[in-house]
């Protein structure tokens, strides 16, 4: 890895210099020109397929403009990362003073984890200055009424299907949208029953991975951010008033403290990332569109207990990251569970005592509760060493409880797996309170949420909280 400072000092300056869209056969191609002095630039691209010409048509080009600049503005992130200049430079579009502020807190919040991984000290005074024509014109809002239908993104995990079925149910007009579908994604939104399902296609500039591969800066960047604008954007071109995501209560709990702020790896995915990007779309984007997350008042081991009555989609969904690694372009991606992180331990116990063991052993491959080399990551899940791992996992309380239900299920069981055995020996004997906790945790529901009301009994009746 090349060294911070040096990089910081050779490369300055990061310029957003400019961003084009057209129309080509049925698609809208979108395209941003970054650059970082001396000698680097970089043109990622997006696609969004099978659009509307008329009604890309109806939307006034001043509108379009500001939803396609916001785009690239959370573009950025992924490429003024490999070197961490000192200044971005906007040349695209102009920022009000409280835009400019809004994104330095994203930066600061969003990326936390990077800074942590890369030891980024950010506090430094005029660590990162965004250089903008400053604007008080009216900025172009869209404000044209948008179909009553919710938008829910799909990302081939086992989230989004419980907001699908639990609205199919309800007889809400729904359609899926995903960024570049994986084939579980494509698997969930055909079993899902999703006609004409919007697909949007990312690029990344190759410059970036040559650069990775360099050993320029790398890390986690606020992706559940960059998939909120862009769900607004697509919201807009196909006529959705409502974008339902997927994101649980149990984001909301952070990894760990690095230089006295709480580093939350799913930052964007959090209750506070929600309201202020809601307050950021209405006021700079458009009052016309409902973001919220529908599953926001259940913990991760709520839904997965939802997901376990929804056994066509098992052979489907993947949640495992390790699965599309590709190590900045050196290697393929597995494209399946690979039953050694923290992602596949966590989803295994909190669906293990929901589910009969025949059923969890095809979805994993294997009994996860039987890998001796997996102690270090459940002692890590339920808080008991180091810090949560930086994954899409539940909290360490809720891990604590899938831990102890998976145990209760199998505690007679005269070859009980070995993860359960040492949870039994080391871990049960510190707690004494864990059935009355697990009650509280499967019956939680949090009100601090955004889903519209005429959705949330909805929700509540599928937990059973509403009659």
């Amino acid at each position: 890895m090349l060294n911070v400072s040096l990089l910081r000092s050779k490369y300055p300056e990061f310029c957003y210099k400019k961003y084009s869209y057209d129309i080509i056969g049925d698609n809208l191609e979108i395209y941003f020109d970054f650059s970082i002095q001396p000698g680097i630039s970089f043109r990622p691209s997006v696609v969004v397929k099978n659009i509307s010409r008329s009604r890309l048509h109806s939307i006034k080009k001043e509108t379009m403009d500001n939803l396609v600049f916001h785009l690239g503005l959370i573009e950025i992130l992924s490429y003024w990362k490999c070197t961490c200049c000192r200044t971005i430079k906007i040349e695209a579009g102009k920022l009000a003073k409280e835009q400019i502020k809004w994104w330095k807190d994203l930066i600061i919040k969003g990326m936390g984890q990077f800074f942590y991984e890369n030891k980024i000290d950010w506090r430094k005074p005029n660590f990162v200055k965004i250089e903008c024509q400053s604007t008080n014109d009216e900025i172009e809002l869209y404000r044209e009424k948008l179909k009553n239908r919710i938008l829910v993104p799909v990302g081939g995990g086992k989230d989004s299907p419980v907001t699908i079925e639990i609205l199919k149910k309800a007889k809400k007009q729904i359609g899926c949208f995903s960024l570049n579908p994986t084939p579980a994604a494509k698997q969930i939104i055909k079993i899902a029953g999703c006609r004409k399902p919007i697909f949007v296609e990312r690029k990344i500039d190759p410059k970036l991975l040559e650069l990775n591969q360099k050993g320029f800066l790398n890390g986690h960047t606020p992706f559940s951010a960059y998939l909120a604008f862009l769900s607004v954007l697509v919201a807009i071109i196909f006529d959705y008033k409502y974008i339902a995501f997927s994101n649980e209560r149990s984001s909301n709990e952070g990894n760990l403290k690095y230089l006295g702020t709480v580093v939350n790896h799913q930052y964007s995915k959090s209750f506070e990332f929600e309201e202020k990007f809601r307050h950021y779309t209405q006021k700079y984007l458009t009052p016309s569109v409902e973001y919220f997350s529908f599953l926001r008042p259940l913990y991760e081991i709520q839904i997965a207990k939802l997901f376990s009555q929804y056994p066509k989609y098992f052979r489907a969904f993947l949640s495992c990251n390790e699965a599309f690694k590709t190590y900045s372009g050196t290697k393929k991606p597995i494209s399946k569970w690979c039953g050694n992180c923290p992602k596949c331990l966590f989803v295994f116990a909190v669906l293990y005592p929901f589910l009969d063991r025949i059923r969890i052993r095809k979805i994993f491959g294997r009994n996860l509760f039987r890998k001796v080399n997996l102690i270090p990551l459940m002692r890590q899940l339920i808080g008991e060493s180091k810090f949560k791992p930086f994954e899409c996992v539940g909290t360490k309380k809720e891990n604590l409880i899938a831990f102890y239900l998976s145990w209760k299920k199998d505690k007679r069981r005269p070859n009980m797996p070995f993860l359960l055995k040492h949870f039994e020996k080391k871990i049960l004997p510190k707690y004494k309170n864990l059935e009355t906790e697990a009650t509280k945790i499967l019956n939680a529901w949090n009100d601090k949420n955004h889903i519209p009301k005429s959705l949330e009994n909805i929700l509540k009746r599928s937990i059973g909280l509403c009659s």
